[in-house]
């Protein structure tokens, strides 16, 4: 019957060290799954945000490189025009018969197809 007793006295005493060792594992656990969920965070923003952002900077970027005299191109306004004159950071652009405006080549939003212009 001794023996018993000795038995509950040291359960008694384990079981709340136990539950203490429990419960601070499972707060490691609550850390881990915040930075689980912090690095899935950042994965989507990489994935949705910076990386097309990126992308179109560098797409842009090789635009800007690749102007040339004679090119069909449409501004970040909305005018079309064909490209007269390229220099290192402006172009003189043709809107219209002897009508020629000078913009800045990162106002260019995108290039046309030859004979555009023509169309319109």
């Amino acid at each position: 019957m001794n023996s018993i007793k000795l038995l509950i006295a040291g359960l008694l005493t384990l079981l709340p060290t136990l539950a203490m060792a429990q419960g601070a594992e499972g707060q490691s656990m609550g850390v881990m799954g915040q930075v689980i969920f912090f690095a899935g965070f950042i994965l989507i923003f990489y994935f949705l945000i910076w990386r097309p952002q990126s992308k179109r900077a560098k797409e842009h970027k090789n635009l800007m490189s690749s102007l040339n005299k004679g090119d069909e191109v449409v501004t970040s306004g909305g005018m079309v025009g064909r490209i007269t004159k390229v220099s290192d950071d402006f172009i003189v652009l043709e809107v219209a018969d002897n009508i020629e405006i000078k913009i800045q080549k990162v106002a260019v939003a995108g290039a046309l197809p030859k004979g555009t212009l023509k169309d319109i």
